[in-house]
């Protein structure tokens, strides 16, 4: 049996779009020789579809694709995932399901038993899990299907207390396949890789496992599609961060070795290039938009995000937009202005002197000569911010958000000011790691200035002002803050790793007090762990750690 893996792009909702790219695959494969093509999990309305679930016509229009798709599967089968309807009254009103499509009909539907609520997940808020379980007969194999999280259930720590493939394995399958859509985060690979590797083991199966890739606004699917022998072992890894689809022998997977490529595997910081470069351009393209506008400082965050910009868009529609106070120093304008020149994005250079003076003038009499202090420097932030948005106004141009991780950590940015825009790029990206970013985009030529890696960062907001004046060092600081939100650890356990007891319940507090702020911030690209978002869920007004 000849099985192909369709790792594939989807658009959350557009189902022509959807439908049409699933036919072209199916009649792809075929053309390859295939026996079944398998899709991904909920691939015909696109993951994570959240409350659209929650539309009858939503569901119909899943219903009507999936019935096209079963018209265009002659001479071949495929599994697709779809949400369907649950017709038993008690429970939730969906399943998040996958048909085995044959013959131009549904020869069977697979059920996800395990339903993920954590992080980014909240599959439970829709669907009703499955409790019912059978293996599918196809050119005399039997296959185990499984959707995505039903494989998870397989570490030390156990999040639930069943497991499908104990029941399916009873029925003495001779594959799994498993259809996911598998969120990308910089750490995840090899996870992923292990689960499915232990499967193989545990259940002495070959395992066949597709993924989707791209971007639905601020969650990135990496793709990555895997194929192991009934003893583990990895046979094949499709590309990562692009549509592919190949097609593999069942007998050789379990017979022969080496024939099937693997992808060359990427660094962390390789990883999280590719994923924000693919996360900026499916947020455009999705949304119906090509260009995108930004405050260009001639520091380290704004530098990487242009150069990230230019290219997932071309650096014809990128707008940098050069915003010097009297504060700038001139060899930050000049980084900003040969980072320009280097990329050939468009331009303009707008003083905010006389913007701010006039806010000052305006407020003088409310202020009563009180000194200068955070209130002007917000007011020149919150200018700048004016005037992005303007140019995003009147161009019709989208902004990008430049605030690195450590900055949204410890609130150090001014809301409807330097944290506004569309979307975050760079908000899930520690500042250590911002800098290993831009070393990554010089790696052939000098692209970002060396003078803006090199020098010390500054939000130039004030006479000789420095980041290291308000916040720890960076490298210090993302310490911290890394085993606080990645790993979820309390001050005890940060201080007795060695940090100073002081710094840790400062960084901590400072993180919490910030909640307010991180509420009004726009989605940002995913790729740890534990990003801000829907996937860190805090209280503002809570009072534990502060």
């Amino acid at each position: 049996m000849k099985i192909a893996l369709a790792q594939l792009n989807y658009h959350i909702g557009n189902f022509e779009a959807n439908t049409k790219k699933i036919i072209d695959h199916i009649e792809l494969a075929r053309d390859k020789g295939a026996d079944l093509v398998v899709f991904a999990e909920l691939a015909i309305c696109g993951y994570p579809p959240r409350d659209f679930l929650e539309f009858d016509e939503f569901i119909s229009l899943c219903e009507e694709a999936a019935q096209e798709i079963a018209r265009h599967c002659r001479e071949i089968a495929c599994i697709v995932g779809l949400p369907i309807k649950n017709d038993i009254l008690q429970g939730k009103d969906l399943y998040n399901a996958a048909y085995f499509i044959e013959n131009g009909n549904v020869k069977a539907i697979a059920k996800k038993a395990l339903l993920p609520t954590y992080d980014v997940f909240d599959e439970y808020r829709y669907f009703e899990p499955a409790t019912e379980f059978g293996c599918i007969e196809f050119k005399g194999k039997k296959i185990a299907l499984t959707i995505c999280e039903d494989l998870w259930n397989i570490n030390d720590n156990p999040l639930y207390v069943s497991n499908p493939m104990d029941e399916l394995i009873k029925e003495e399958p001779d594959v799994m396949i498993n259809i996911a859509a598998s969120p990308f985060s910089y750490t995840h690979d090899d996870a992923r890789i292990k689960v499915l590797s232990d499967n193989a083991k545990k259940y002495h199966l070959p395992v066949f496992y597709v993924n989707q890739v791209g971007a639905q606004t601020e969650i990135i699917f990496d793709g990555g599609s895997l194929v192991f022998d009934a003893d583990g072992e990895m046979k094949a890894e499709m590309k990562y961060f692009e549509e592919d689809l190949q097609v593999f022998d069942l007998s050789e997977i379990e017979n022969v070795r080496n024939k099937y490529p693997k992808s060359e595997r990427l660094t962390d910081i390789e990883q999280i290039h590719d994923a924000l470069v693919l996360g900026i351009k499916d947020y455009f393209r999705k949304s119906g938009f090509s260009k995108a506008v930004l405050g260009l400082s001639g520091g380290i965050d704004s530098a990487v995000v242009c150069a990230l910009a230019c290219s997932a868009l071309g650096a014809e529609n990128v707008m940098a937009v050069l915003m010097p106070s009297k504060f700038s120093s001139d060899h930050s304008v000049q980084d900003a202005i040969d980072l320009v020149n280097n990329f050939g994005c468009m331009q303009e250079i707008i003083p905010i002197k006389e913007v701010a003076q006039a806010f000052d003038a305006v407020l003088a009499p409310a202020f009563k000569g009180l000194p200068f202090n955070l209130t002007e420097e917000n007011i020149q932030a919150r200018t700048r911010g004016t005037i992005v948005m303007a140019m995003s106004n009147k161009f019709g141009y989208i902004l990008l958000n430049t605030s690195n991780k450590s900055e949204c950590a410890v609130g150090y940015g001014t809301l409807y000011g330097d944290m506004c825009g569309a979307i975050g790029v760079i908000g899930d990206v520690y500042k250590t790691q911002v800098f290993e970013l831009a070393k990554y985009i010089n790696k052939d030529r000098e692209l970002i200035p060396v003078n803006t890696i090199v020098k010390p960062p500054s939000a130039e907001l004030r006479p000789d002002q420095k980041d290291s004046d308000s916040l720890p060092d960076y490298e210090v600081l993302d310490k911290i803050l890394y085993h606080h939100i990645e790993e979820k650890q309390g001050s005890k356990s940060i201080i007795a790793k060695g940090f100073d007891e002081a710094l840790v319940q400062r960084v901590l507090k400072l993180v919490n007090i910030a909640e307010f702020k991180r509420y009004q911030t726009p989605p940002i690209l995913r790729v740890s762990p534990k990003a801000f978002g829907m996937g860190r869920r805090m209280p503002i007004v809570g009072k534990y750690l502060i």
